[in-house]
């Protein structure tokens, strides 16, 4: 059950899935109203904050539970957190080979693994939480405040030295070629490439490691205004030295630059001051039971979020998709932008009212 001194985390929590489900649901990409679309390359968007914070409320969610994992001793530990992670890498694979099957000349067969994409939204999750897991857990708070520094200097460094800044020449590209090939790779770009690939997995651990320290640090000073204070100084700082940086690394999602996470870490500790402001100080809390909902079924609700999706775009009717044919004969009719977001917001909607039924029914599945 959800304490009221930490309502402010799961809140930010249930905040990043509902936007998480808005700008992966948008009905029609090309008429999508600019902040709810990626920046094209170098660049920021509000639809870029959404991945990183969601990897900073995973660390929030270990500040909680990292404690009592590593006193049950390291076998216990190990086995709680491998297991979590291989689970959580799982699912996140078998959504992209979803559905398994296609028809060819007739007859169905399987969908080739030699052409399914490995890494992605839920692997990176995974990946970052079992490595910031194991930092924490043998290097403690210094050490993983240690290894965030030097991972965002050295991963400056090897995309300095190894390649460029751009999409056919970073050094994370080429790693992801030569070790997976370009065939598991996501070619949404109009090329092969990966933008949760492997070498750019290392700076978003440092996302999770601050999302674990500001948890930490919220549970040692308490919701104060000096707490709000605080953070509010180090999300500022982060924020002027993010911006520094990017005259030179440029902030970057789709290859996750340092200092991509150092702007992203340093608003989600602007958002989370307010968020302690509002709840915990002023005691606003009649509206965030809808982002509760969210919270406490995240993965369940995001995995039945894309894989109806993936369903809807794989029904037709007529030469449409199903997704195209509600865009165009439904949403539509508000108009191109307008019915694009209304669809997006819909879909939240109706992957809203799953988690709402789910609570009700005091149903919650948990990895």
């Amino acid at each position: 059950m959800t304490t009221n001194r930490y309502l402010s985390l799961d809140v930010l929590r249930g905040i990043t899935v509902t936007l998480m489900i808005i700008v992966n649901t948008t009905g029609n990409y090309k008429t999508t109203f600019a902040p709810l679309l990626h920046a094209n390359w170098h660049g920021f968007t509000p639809t870029d904050w959404v991945f990183p914070t969601f990897m900073f409320v995973v660390g929030n969610a270990m500040s909680f539970s990292l404690v009592k994992y590593g006193a049950h001793g390291n076998a216990a530990f190990f086995k709680k957190i491998f297991k979590r992670s291989a689970i959580i890498f799982l699912l996140g694979y078998l959504m992209y080979w979803f559905p398994f099957v296609h028809e060819e000349g007739g007859q169905i067969v399987f969908n080739s693994i030699s052409h399914t994409r490995i890494f992605g939204v839920l692997q990176r999750i995974a990946l970052g939480y079992l490595f910031a897991s194991l930092i924490l857990h043998f290097w403690k708070e210094r050490g993983a405040i240690i290894f965030s520094a030097v991972a965002l200097l050295a991963y400056w460094l090897l995309m300095y030295w190894f390649g460029d800044y751009t999409l056919e020449g970073n050094a994370a590209l080429k790693l992801d070629l030569v070790l997976l090939g370009d065939k598991h790779l996501y070619h949404g770009e109009g090329i092969a490439f990966d933008p949760e690939g492997i070498l750019s997995t290392l700076p978003a651990i440092v996302n999770v490691i601050a999302g674990y320290l500001t948890g930490r640090f919220i549970q040692q000073k308490g919701n104060t205004y000096e707490t709000i204070a605080q953070l509010m100084i180090a999300g500022s700082l982060l924020l002027f030295v993010a911006l520094t940086w990017n005259m030179v690394f440029p902030i970057n999602k789709k290859i996750w630059t340092s200092s991509f996470v150092l702007y992203t870490v340093g608003l989600d500790l602007l958002v989370l001051s307010i968020l302690i402001f509002i709840i915990d100080i002023k005691n606003e809390k009649s509206w965030t039971y809808f982002f509760e909902v969210f919270g406490k079924n995240t993965l369940f609700i995001y995995l039945v979020s894309e894989v109806v999706i993936i369903l809807f775009y794989i029904i037709r009717i007529g030469d449409q998709s199903l997704y195209t044919w509600l865009y165009q004969h439904v949403f539509r009719l508000a108009g191109d932008y307008v019915g694009a977001l209304l669809f997006a917001v819909s879909w939240m909607l109706t992957c809203w009212s799953v988690g709402y039924f789910m609570d009700k029914k005091k149903i919650y599945i948990k990895v």
